[in-house]
């Protein structure tokens, strides 16, 4: 498939068709999508929930501004970081690689060590911070597999992150929430389907040199 011909056709959807949902083979590739994602050291600070529960939904809309695609989409998708991030993960993190490739301590250790020391570095603000961009990532890259597969989405900022992660359980998960992606199927008369695409010319936003 095209790509380019591909991210031309997708849009922010503004609204969703909620009558329609969007198959399991493609909600799967969303998941491995975003559990393959890029992230520092490979870390992965950052976990995505997968809102279905319309009841849950319609709760949620008053903390979206009243933004309906919350509700209308197939699903919610809500990308969180960790609220914490310390030594524990770490030693997770090179545990699994120890297991999946059989690397040798020996090997593993000073790296293990090495990122244990920069994150006693940080505050948790600043662990959050840094978990925050790699959502911006993920974001990023689900946009790209959803607009690949034909699934609508709509990215959002617009959103109390405190209230949501009250009402889908988020802080006793150890989680805070902080982008959206309802993600479906565009509705028949959404106007902003049909509009044009405006961007600058490619020669102002690609420098070559």
């Amino acid at each position: 498939m095209d790509i380019i011909k591909q991210l031309n056709w997708r849009y922010a959807t503004k609204k969703f068709d909620a009558t329609k949902k969007i198959t399991d083979q493609q909600l799967d590739t969303l998941k491995q999508a975003f559990n393959l994602t890029a992230t520092s050291y490979g870390l992965q600070t950052i976990a995505m929930v997968v809102v279905e529960n319309k009841t849950k939904r319609e709760q949620l809309v008053p903390h979206s501004y009243n933004q309906n695609q919350v509700l209308d989409a197939s699903h919610l998708l809500v990308i969180c970081i960790q609220e914490h991030v310390d030594a524990t993960d770490v030693k997770k993190y090179y545990s699994n690689i120890k297991q999946i490739r059989n690397t040798p301590d020996h090997i593993l250790k000073p790296y293990q060590e090495g990122l244990i020391a920069m994150l006693d570095k940080k505050t948790q603000a600043e662990c959050q911070q840094w978990s925050k961009n790699q959502a911006y990532i993920a974001l990023g890259n689900l946009m790209t597999v959803c607009a690949n597969i034909q699934v609508d989405a709509c990215p959002m900022e617009g959103f109390v992150p405190e209230k949501y992660d009250d009402i889908l359980g988020l802080t006793k998960l150890g989680l805070k929430s902080v982008l959206l992606l309802p993600v479906g199927i565009r509705a028949e008369d959404d106007l902003f389907a049909t509009l044009k695409k405006v961007r600058k010319p490619i020669t102002e936003t690609v420098i070559e040199i």
